[in-house]
């Protein structure tokens, strides 16, 4: 058997080499820069949807030449706007250029995210794809013409992922979907980076390595919970692992390692533990036998070193753990947790050895803290996987429950990303490693192989176990102080959380945009959602209990990107009990997708007119100034004119909201005497010449004046005649902008005023 699978190996090997030379006029890559094409196509992969693009896989059928329709085989990666949306199994024509890898190129970093590759070109190249298509033109054919089953588990992980975003704040709901679910463009690049700095982005890779460990772990777990009568830790972990893949929406890599598991995990089964060496072999060469390219692809070469480290490393490793933990311990329940704890490390400790240097041979990167931030985080990733798979699924039935066990998801999220932060603050935690040749990688599995031989020198390895049982002989009983401190943690942090009865009034930094947050109480209002879905969450994250998935109102001032496009995620993502919006009209398929989901989730719509008022408790309220009925025309720019104009009023305090209007809007409000008089003005049009006129300043006679504005925005907002204009009438140290001060939240109590800034 070991024999024949080598000879499939083998096989693979030679095809694989000779696949990327097939480059006839009957494959897509040779259509690669010539032009504007046509391309016939249908999406075959579920869309990844960033925020503020969609990639599609685009397996295509037929492309037009000179106006005949030619079959052609092949797959273009499609960036295509976020909005409309595309689903699996749509038919397509696409309109634009093809474009192949630019000679001499590693990787296209202005295209797409490269960070997690070192090379992007090989990485599409291992998935079949050899063309790009940037934002064609695009027709839909049909909808929905693929594999029913696949459809349905696209469906089913988007719509958990949906649900996972509805009941966790961010980062913890990009995080969870991506650990759960595999979908990691919400992610924020920052923690991507952080993983990478802590060599633990397996953590995040919906991979092998990451499968592995977490099976691992599982068993272990099963064992001390269940036993091992009737196989029952074997059933379970199986049953996980298919069901992970299945939520992970079948992709390549967890598909591989969960055969591979699963051959592994039957030869255990059958009492063949000593055959796990024939077992993977069997299994990777089935893999490569349906996909013979496969065996060039980093993740099935991490997922097969993986398995090997579990194999060849973990039992000697284990035996020792076990050993010290004897040692140091007595009978019952502390041996027992030690055990345990110390057979989950080996476990991380194993994948990780083995697949060291192939992580540096494929991403340029080591880090030294890589072993010992993946002992403290893997422990938590069951808990993750259980607690974002039942409240994702439970929340599609019954939202209020999901959310309850949402808090249960949040507490280990809240963990690693501690842990992963904490790490990468560390100063010289990782090592560039530059380009790692296949000799240094044949050197360190020599080396390896030879330290296995050699195990029975492992008197310092004992040491370090027996000082590592010490310190975990005293763990508590597992059945109930672990439920009472979790209980315990999650009371505090919702007790240390709720919020006072001041109110709250945080200009977010969102980039060239606005996005406003009042807040008083439970009760939020969100004013704007700037540019960026990613910032505007994240910022919300801050500001908002972790536990408080409901916004009272989402004021949209007038549908421009900029204040519009956070809005649409935050629609989707928490629970919005009403909309106030002007009558204005866009046509952009950006407010095609908000107007539809106001519709979908039945959320209350009221047109915003000057005169309506909204109670904020005692003594606090928000006025509507802006716009009136009828509204402002040809004025230039009406979109902006009509823009909502609130006026926040707390007692002696108050706030003046702008949105973007332009001084023919700021004429027809001094002109009607629309009470302007207030503490802290919102520069509008984020500082830009058209607005702040010297006439509308001197009724509105702020103390304080606050501009939104995007870092080296290429609009040159704030104009410095309006600057100038602030700073006489207030003062340079009165002028706040999010460019250099981040997020600047204003605090009263209706009698005084405070503000924190993000940065000084």
């Amino acid at each position: 058997m070991s024999t024949l699978s080598l000879l499939v190996f083998f096989g693979a090997a030679s095809y694989s080499a000779s696949s990327r030379s097939q480059a006839g006029e009957h494959y897509l890559r040779f259509y690669n820069d010539r032009g504007v094409l046509e391309v016939k196509g249908t999406v075959s992969r579920d869309p990844e949807v960033g925020s503020e693009a969609t990639r599609l896989h685009l397996s295509g059928s037929e492309i037009s030449i000179a106006g005949k329709w030619c079959e052609v085989s092949g797959t273009a990666l499609t960036y295509v706007p976020r909005y409309p949306e595309y689903q699996y199994g749509d038919v397509l024509i696409v309109k634009g250029r093809l474009a192949g890898k630019p000679p001499g190129s590693a990787d296209w970093s202005d295209l797409s995210d490269t960070s997690d590759r070192s090379d992007y070109w090989d990485y599409l190249a291992n998935q079949g794809v050899y063309s790009i298509m940037s934002y064609p033109s695009v027709e839909v054919l049909e909808r929905g013409t693929g594999s029913p089953f696949l459809g349905w588990v696209y469906s089913l992980r988007n719509r958990m992922s949906d649900t996972l975003a509805r009941l966790l704040p961010e980062p913890h709901a990009s995080l969870a979907q991506g650990i759960t679910l595999g979908l990691r463009t919400n992610m924020p690049q920052d923690l991507k980076d952080d993983f990478s700095r802590t060599g633990t982005t397996h953590v995040l890779a919906i991979s092998g390595v990451n499968l592995t460990i977490v099976a691992g772990i599982l068993v272990t777990v099963t064992v001390w919970l269940l036993g091992r009568r009737h196989h029952v830790h074997i059933w379970v972990t199986l049953a996980v692992i298919w069901l992970y893949s299945v939520l992970t929406g079948l992709q390549p890599p967890v598909l591989r390692a969960a055969v591979m598991l699963s051959f592994f995990l039957a030869a255990d089964l059958f009492g063949r533990q000593r055959s796990g060496v024939i077992a993977l072999l069997l299994a990777a060469a089935m893999i490569v036998g349906f996909s013979p390219t496969a065996i060039r692809d980093p993740s099935f070469q991490l997922s097969i070193m993986a398995m090997a480290g579990l194999i060849f490393i973990c039992p000697p490793l284990q035996s020792m753990g076990r050993i010290a933990v004897e040692r140091v311990t007595g009978e019952g329940r502390p041996r027992a947790v030690a055990t345990m704890v110390a057979d989950g490390l080996v476990v991380s400790l194993g994948a990780m050895v083995a697949t060291w240097p192939l992580i540096a041979y494929y991403f340029g990167i080591v880090s030294w803290v890589g072993i010992p931030a993946t002992f403290v985080t893997l422990p938590v990733m069951p808990a993750i996987i259980v607690t974002g798979i039942v409240s994702g699924g439970l929340g599609l039935a019954f939202l209020p429950l999901g959310q309850a066990l949402g808090w249960l998801a949040w507490l280990p999220l809240s963990y690693l990303l501690l842990v992963i932060t904490g790490f990468a603050g560390i100063p010289g935690a990782s090592l560039e490693t530059g380009t790692v040749g296949p000799g240094l990688v044949v050197t360190y599995y020599a080396a390896l192989a030879l330290v296995l031989v050699s195990l029975s020198q492992r008197t310092k390895l004992s040491r370090l176990l027996l000082k590592t049982a010490n310190l975990l002989s005293g763990l508590p009983w597992k059945w109930v102080i672990t439920p009472l401190a979790t209980l315990a943690t999650l009371v505090w942090l919702t007790a240390s959380t709720i919020p006072d009865n001041d109110l709250h009034v945080s200009f977010l930094d969102v980039g060239q945009g606005d996005a406003i947050l009042i807040e008083r109480g439970h009760l939020q209002i969100l004013v704007d959602g700037g540019p960026d879905p990613q910032a505007t969450l994240l910022e919300l994250s801050e500001k908002m209990p972790f536990w408080d998935r409901t916004i009272e109102m989402v004021v949209l001032t007038h549908p421009h990107a900029d204040h519009l496009t956070g809005l649409v995620e935050v629609l989707r993502r928490y629970r919005v009990k009403h909309v106030l919006s002007p009558d204005l009209a866009d046509d952009s398929p950006l407010f095609a997708e908000w107007k539809r989901l106001i519709d979908e989730r039945g959320i209350r719509h009221e047109t915003a007119t000057s005169g309506q008022v909204i109670s904020f408790g005692d003594h606090m309220a928000v006025s509507v100034l802006n716009p009136r009925a009828p509204v402002l025309a040809g004025t230039g720019s009406d979109v902006d004119n009509n823009g909502v104009v609130l006026r926040v009023n707390a007692g002696r305090v108050s706030f003046l909201l702008t949105a973007d209007i332009m001084q023919a809007a700021e004429m027809e409000l001094i002109t009607r005497r629309a009470g302007l008089d207030s503490t802290v003005l919102k520069v509008a049009h984020h500082g830009s010449a058209s607005s702040t006129s010297e006439e509308f300043l001197a009724v509105v006679s702020p103390q304080i004046a606050v501009i939104s504005v995007g870092a080296e925005n290429g609009y040159g907002h704030p104009n410095e005649a309006v600057v100038s204009l602030l700073a006489e009438h207030l003062g340079s140290q009165n002028i706040y902008r999010t460019d250099e001060n981040g997020a600047i939240e204003f605090i009263t109590n209706g009698e005084r005023l405070w503000v924190r800034t993000e940065r000084q």
